[in-house]
């Protein structure tokens, strides 16, 4: 599995991780037996919140975990009305309990509330000092929610180390600002969802039609297409619902799917014109959070004109 630098944290995590959201849906056993296969597949990055199941996802991961906690990069969130100073502080140990582990590698904020960010960054330090939290960092947070963050946290190991948001083929609205700004930080930009949520282009549309035609030319998948694409530039990816030992097989080898062309594009990616259409989204849909209680629609909701034709819905 490829690693790559975790922000200001010094720590390099393996680019494709394992998400929790929805898992308490899946059968316990099942579930518990995918994230260990997952760590076996190297997919050593795992994401859970305390959103999730009511704390439900934290404590399988703990199971998941039982023995392998020090191989495991593992990241949690506290939920904004929990946000305060003391209140960050409270959700994490509650957290902590769940997970069976007396340190997460990462806390983030899971989107800005009403709490002002100084006490919940503060709460942050406090945990870092204690040893609870190696690092901390913030999701669904567009340009101007970032620039407030570093104003009040200033930069250094472990501060502000990560930015995790929606981000896949039909939602682009990130590259606009929010990923040059995080990489001009040094900040990691997380992933979720990047095969959507149940709209990953079918083999009916033109869009699955072309991601097949450029998986066909090279002899991939077109979630691999998907995946290389995503991962062009500096982005750790996970898997927002691998709850199967098969999945995680599958998603394991989807990512060593790195052709020439598809990987490590700098500004846009690098395939013929044809290629360029399963790659590259028109009009971004914004605000479609499964949820739809948290989820803010980021600003900058179009992809640009030169960036190539339109994925089509579907």
């Amino acid at each position: 599995m490829e690693l790559r630098l975790f922000g200001s944290t010094k720590h390099f995590v393996a680019q494709i991780g394992q998400g929790t959201w929805f898992i308490e849906d899946a059968d316990r056993d099942i579930a518990i037996a995918a994230l260990r296969r997952g760590l076996d597949l190297g997919m050593t990055h795992i994401d859970t919140a305390e959103l999730y199941g009511g704390g439900a996802a934290e404590g399988l991961v703990g199971e998941a975990l039982a023995g392998r906690r020090n191989e495991v990069f593992l990241v949690s969130k506290v939920l904004p009305e929990n946000a305060s100073r003391s209140g960050t502080r409270l959700a994490c140990e509650r957290s902590l309990a769940r997970l069976d582990t007396d340190r997460l590698d990462c806390y983030l904020l899971h989107w800005r509330g009403r709490q002002p960010l100084e006490e919940t960054i503060a709460g942050f330090e406090d945990l870092q000092r204690a040893g609870k939290i190696l690092s901390w960092g913030v999701s669904n947070f567009d340009v101007p929610d970032l620039r407030d963050a570093l104003a009040i946290a200033g930069q250094g190991e472990g501060r502000f180390a990560c930015n995790q948001v929606l981000y896949h083929l039909q939602e682009r609205a990130i590259e606009h600002a929010v990923l040059p700004w995080c990489e001009r930080h040094g900040v990691a930009v997380t992933a979720y969802s990047p095969f959507g949520h149940g709209n990953f282009p079918g083999s009916g549309t033109e869009g699955g039609r072309a991601l097949a035609k450029i998986a066909a030319a090279y002899e991939a998948t077109p979630r691999q297409v998907a995946l290389a694409f995503l991962t062009r530039r500096p982005v750790a990816l996970r898997d927002p619902q691998g709850i199967h030992p098969g999945t995680c097989r599958r998603e394991c080898r989807r990512w060593r799917f790195a052709p020439v062309g598809l990987g490590c594009c700098s500004d846009r990616c690098r395939l013929p014109a044809w290629a360029s259409a399963a790659c590259i989204a028109g009009p971004v849909r914004s605000g479609n959070h499964v949820s739809g209680r948290h989820w803010r629609p980021l600003r900058h909701s179009r992809v640009s004109a030169d960036e190539g034709p339109a994925l089509p819905a579907g």
